[in-house]
């Protein structure tokens, strides 16, 4: 429900005239630089004089917004984000709206940025540090998911960091109780969806969960969206290619092929994903078993792991060497070398705050235009 604010559009006699920095402030916020902005919305960071702490300010202008986004997309989330209260969701503090139609969404400041922009500065994250916040994330789905409430566009992008650099979920503009229509981006996208097949969609929640762990443990993208048919052959042949460079344990590429299952009998549900070895607290000195999709373990010493140098490459760009998991294939041992290599696969930009929302529809509904603000 909204919440109307038509004195502070009104109080100047001219509401079509009233800037969003006399209506913020009217309502307590003093706004700050402009953190995004597309076609019909913008972000501004804010200084909240009741909490006394910097929010981040979601303006939608109804006058520029499409139907579909004005009609289904936008009382969605408005109606679902008050619900949510998880210390890895992003918190909506206040939503009102002005008679002048504009709506306004005051949320938590992710004042790290967002996961992407953190993978393509500093590269890959370490197994620990990718643990945390997939472990994180994986606990703010099961929250949704418990309340039958289905993200539809989980990516890196709508992933922030608070100030420690914990995970909090963002951009429920596709959410929605339980249904059957696809959103998001391709390059996320379980290949049933790309295939039109009626799904799941905490299913679906769940392959893009394997994506984004990829991208986590790799700095790299484990399809190229360039491409949906090669991708989608790919998929559903069940492979997953893991960059050799980075000797990522078998517990990790187990969780992750698991997730990737085109099956989605056979894929994981969130209890499982978070019931699985790789995700439970690490000792020193342990062993770390590589299983194939039969059960059957082989234990050997956990690879020896240097420490990656922080660098610029964008985790659009995949690594020239891979090796292979396909269901039969068991774990390399730590000092043998690889001779497997595969084609370089290049992946095409993965969204900004304007990126294309690839995203594939039903006949149920189309998606709303692709300048939807990530927050």
């Amino acid at each position: 429900t909204l919440f109307p604010d038509s004195t502070a559009s009104e109080a100047l006699g001219a509401p079509s005239t009233m800037d969003d920095s006399a209506i913020l402030k009217r309502r307590g916020y003093i706004m700050g630089i402009n953190l995004g902005e597309g076609s019909y919305a913008k972000v501004k960071s804010a200084y909240s004089e009741r909490l006394k702490f910097n929010v981040a300010v979601k303006i939608i202008d109804r006058k520029k917004a499409p139907t579909d986004f004005l009609e289904k997309f936008l009382p969605r989330e408005i109606e679902i984000l008050p619900i949510l209260n998880h210390r890895s969701i992003i918190k909506t503090y206040e939503i009102f709206e002005t008679s002048d139609g504009k709506v306004y969404i005051v949320m938590e400041l992710g004042v790290q940025g967002d996961l992407l922009e953190f993978i393509k500065t500093r590269g890959a994250l370490q197994e620990d540090d990718a643990r945390k916040k997939f472990h994180q994330l994986s606990l703010a789905i099961k929250y949704c998911h418990d309340l039958d409430i289905v993200h539809r566009d989980l990516k890196c992008e709508n992933l922030l960091l608070d100030k420690d650099f914990n995970i909090k979920l963002s951009d429920f503009g596709f959410s929605k109780r339980c249904l059957k229509t696809f959103c998001g981006s391709a390059a996320y996208a379980a290949p049933e969806v790309l295939q039109g097949i009626p799904y799941q969609p905490k299913v679906y929640d769940i392959w893009s969960l394997g994506v984004i762990l990829f991208i986590m443990v790799c700095g790299s993208m484990p399809y190229d969206d360039t491409n949906i048919k090669k991708m989608l052959r790919l998929q559903k042949e069940h492979r997953v290619n893991f960059p050799r460079s980075k000797r990522l344990t078998g517990e990790c590429k187990d969780l992750i092929y698991r997730i990737l299952q085109p099956d989605i009998n056979r894929r994981l549900h969130i209890d499982e994903i978070l019931s699985h070895s790789w995700l439970q607290p690490k000792a020193p000195g342990l062993f770390s078993a590589a299983i194939n999709e039969e059960g059957e373990s082989s234990r050997g010493p956990e690879p020896s792991r240097t420490p990656e140098t922080p660098d610029k490459k964008s985790a659009t760009k995949l690594e020239p060497q891979e090796e292979a998991w396909p269901e039969t294939q068991s774990e390399p041992k730590p000092d043998e070398e690889e001779t497997l290599q595969v084609p370089v696969s290049r992946q095409s930009d993965t969204t900004g705050l304007n990126g294309e929302l690839a995203g594939r529809e039903t006949e149920e509904e189309a998606l709303p235009q692709p300048s939807e603000i990530h927050t």
